[in-house]
């Protein structure tokens, strides 16, 4: 009996010793190594954001007084309506091409046709190119059928194939200007196949091209067709407010110089074609090109007072994939860049500042990845650490500074902007994942998945009140790594509520609570049944 109590006096010593040990070796990892790099990566993130402020508190100074001067694009450039010659006729129109890239798509297409072959421009100045890279027969013949029928009433309409999708969007683009019609044509306006420009569109956007030399680019701004459709599409009009109202209307008016946007765009075709076409390097060609005109020394209009309308992603997937292009293709962009834009002789030295530091670190990079590092990754953390103290400014007054600036363009839906926190918080998860794919040039670093578009289908929702279909499938319905960031910020709110003083318990149970809603997929999932 005694031989049995020794032995598991022993045992408990041994016990008591590792535990002792390990404790001993924590405490000094603790104090030597974890808390000096928590505190490092803190200031560093708190730098950050401090940078983000600065620019946005910029840009807000700056588009303030933008709209108080009323500095218009009409006033800073000459602008006059196009009108036909008595003797030339429409000869005095330039020749305009308007390209309308597609691929499989089924729900929108009949959509973009007609409204290009709506515009009001003469009938012989212009040529609609449709370049359709769809993979599905039923839905290419469906586009052609579309094309002949308005050929038929005397539209001059091209339907164009090739026989891959080398380069996607940028290939397809690339591709339609080798034709010999093209040649003609001194502009071209651009259209993604959910777009859907007004019939006054050229007569509104040329004259800027045809009365200033200087200019190759004319922006229109997107206005959405859906985006009251559900809470996904409210908290992307939220963010797509700031970066039409601020970020395009202050690049044109101080830089004259943006990001082209894709679509709803016209270029000067020399201007296009000196800056060397498309590429397809990265995911983001419509930036790729804007960089290298805007390094030729062209300037960029931007006119939001003429809108195209088009449709926002109304699937959590569909958004998901569009972010990761998004942000990805810019990082990637700026990675390959960086150092043509630092020896380019042809811009000021500012504008090289403007476009390295401005436009690519802050807005490209540091706008992504300091949001998910600061607020779901290292202010968590420090409720283990009592010694790691987060500066009130850190946490509360340069947060909301930003959200204020950054909320300048959607006024109108202030009532929703605590759940536009939590979701760009979330959102910051993907686009910090895919900036830093891009910046390091791996896995999915040239992705390209078209974004799914519903068309049709959300005017039978809004009008029939068509009957909704949500999706089961894993990988569809479930998002295990919003799930996971969801636990980690949960067990630091439970934490911090059981046994911390930060009271940052509130802010992680709402953000806990908004990754496991979009994980479990309730947001972003309901679609009409088609």
């Amino acid at each position: 009996m005694d031989v049995v109590f020794s032995s598991s006096q022993a045992l408990l010593n041994a016990h008591s010793g590792i535990t002792s040990h390990v404790g001993f070796i924590w405490q000094q990892t603790r104090a030597v190594l974890v808390v000096p790099l928590l505190r490092i990566v803190l200031f560093v993130c708190l730098a950050l954001s401090f940078i983000l402020f600065v620019e946005r508190l910029y840009m807000g100074i700056a588009i303030a007084f933008i709209k108080l001067f009323r500095r218009k694009p009409e006033k800073k450039y000459k602008w006059e309506p196009m009108k036909s010659d008595l003797e030339l006729g429409n000869s005095s129109y330039p020749v305009v091409l308007v390209q309308i890239p597609m691929y499989n798509e089924k729900e929108v297409y009949q959509l973009s046709i007609g409204a290009a072959c709506n515009l009001s421009w003469p009938a012989d100045r212009i040529f609609i190119q449709v370049l359709d890279d769809s993979t599905d027969p039923a839905i290419k013949a469906l586009v052609q059928q579309e094309c002949r029928r308005w050929a038929s009433k005397g539209v001059n309409i091209k339907y164009e194939i090739r026989g891959n999708r080398k380069g996607y969007k940028a290939g397809a683009l690339r591709e339609g200007m080798k034709h010999s019609y093209v040649k003609l044509c001194e502009y071209v306006a651009i259209f993604d196949a959910d777009f859907q420009p007004e019939p006054d569109f050229l007569d509104r956007a040329i004259p800027f091209l045809v009365h200033n030399n200087e200019i190759a680019l004319v922006q229109a701004r997107w206005e959405f067709v859906n985006a009251e459709e559900c809470l996904l599409t409210k908290m992307q009009e939220m963010s797509f407010g700031y970066h039409f109202t601020v970020e395009q209307e202050v690049g044109s008016a101080a830089h004259a110089f943006f990001g082209f946007n894709g679509t709803a765009g016209v270029w000067r075709m020399s201007a296009l074609n000196e800056a060397g076409g498309w590429k397809d390097r990265t995911t983001v060609e419509d930036m790729d090109l804007a960089v290298r005109a805007g390094l030729n020394g062209w300037k960029f209009v931007y006119v939001g007072d003429v809108k195209v309308k088009s449709e926002l992603p109304s699937t959590f997937k569909a958004y998901r994939n569009q972010q990761h292009r998004w942000s990805c293709g810019p990082a990637n962009l700026f990675r390959k860049m960086a150092m043509e834009i630092a020896t380019n002789m042809k811009v000021s030295v500012w504008k090289k500042f403007y476009l390295i530091y401005s436009f690519f670190f802050v807005r490209k990079i540091i706008a992504h990845v300091v949001t998910f590092i600061l607020y779901c990754v290292i202010m968590p953390a420090t409720v283990f650490f009592p010694e790691v103290q987060v500066p009130r400014w850190g946490t509360t007054y340069i947060p909301s500074a930003i959200t204020i600036l950054n909320i300048l363009g959607s006024a109108r839906s202030m009532q929703l902007v605590v759940y536009w926190i939590l979701f760009e918080n979330l959102m910051s998860l993907h686009r910090t994942k895919a900036t830093f794919i891009g910046l390091f040039e791996s896995g999915r670093a040239n992705e390209w998945i078209v974004t799914e578009k519903l068309g049709d289908a959300l005017k039978t929702k809004k009008g029939s009140k068509a009957p909704k279909k949500i999706r089961f499938r894993i990988g569809e319905r479930v998002y295990v790594l919003e799930l996971c960031v969801g636990l980690y910020l949960l067990f630091c709110g439970w934490y911090d509520f059981s046994f911390g003083k930060t009271r940052f318990h509130v802010y992680l149970f709402l953000q806990a609570i908004a990754f496991f809603v979009i994980g479990f997929g309730y947001v972003g999932v309901f679609v009409p049944n088609s």
